[in-house]
């Protein structure tokens, strides 16, 4: 569905974000793509969904494949209409609007003027959003604008959903709501997702195969179910560490400390 090969990315033709990337993200599966802060995530949302420019960015070498094509240069409205939409950090809903009005924007941006069955989607997988969707988007709380963002995507029919954040400043409960959303749209409708996420928990639950970055490269990759067996990144992803072993000795788990943290970033293991 999306490959990512060798791209370089810069900003204001001097500051280099991404070096060499390359990924891919396999049609029907959920793929996520973990980081600590400026390590380049959501840059590499940006380069697929060609956003890049809007913030003076540009990818300078590499290919980027959605379906089998090179989509450099393609405008990021004709993307969504070929079916990738980038879900951004922080939302980005239209606040002055109704929670209505916002879906029927993003059916317009379409060409689809009668999306009704779209909308009762919507209304299905977020119930809340139904009973507010008189009211002003703005007014809703952190939880519900991230459903309406979401639900914004479910309105373009997407084949595959650049996710950036989605738990970000959310309550539990509420990310339980958008990961088991993610869970449901990617099993009933088939759609491909990249997730950008910083709970490694959160997104090792729902996705098949996961992309560990730091300093605009992946470091380390492979099935979620090798990657949170993996000690440095149960000690510094999941902050588990493995403590005890030897005679005499339980073998137990505890939290990992600061500590720990900075000497790992100085050791750097899986970069030798």
């Amino acid at each position: 569905m999306l490959t990512i090969e060798n791209v370089e990315v810069t900003y204001h033709h001097v500051v280099q974000a991404l070096r060499g990337l390359s990924l891919e993200v396999p049609d029907g599966r959920i793929v996520t793509l973990l980081g600590t802060n400026g390590a380049g995530k959501t840059t590499t949302l940006k380069a697929a969904s060609n956003l890049l420019g809007l913030e003076n960015g540009a990818v300078g070498e590499g290919r980027i494949l959605y379906r089998g094509r090179d989509i450099r240069g393609v405008a990021p409205d004709r993307l969504v209409q070929e079916g990738l939409f980038h879900v951004r950090e922080g939302r980005r809903i239209f606040a002055e609007m109704t929670v209505e009005d916002n879906l029927v924007a993003a059916s317009y941006a379409l060409d689809r003027r009668d999306a009704r069955a779209d909308y009762d989607r919507v209304w299905d997988f977020f119930p809340v959003l139904k009973e507010r969707r008189r009211q002003v988007a703005g007014y809703l709380s952190g939880g519900e604008q991230q459903m309406l963002a979401f639900g914004r995507a479910m309105i373009a029919r997407p084949r595959l959903i650049l996710m950036d954040e989605p738990s970000l400043g959310l309550a539990p409960k509420v990310v339980e709501e958008i990961f088991a959303t993610i869970r449901r749209l990617n099993a009933e409708d088939g759609v491909t997702l990249l997730v950008v996420e910083q709970n490694a928990g959160l997104a090792f639950s729902v996705a098949d195969y996961g992309y560990i970055m730091e300093h605009g490269q992946i470091v380390m990759e492979g099935p979620t179910e090798t990657l949170r067996d993996d000690p440095d990144i149960r000690s510094f992803y999941l902050g588990v560490a493995e403590a005890g072993g030897g005679a005499g000795k339980d073998t137990g788990e505890t939290r990992q400390s600061f500590r720990d943290v900075k000497h790992y970033k100085r050791r750097k293991r899986w970069l030798s």
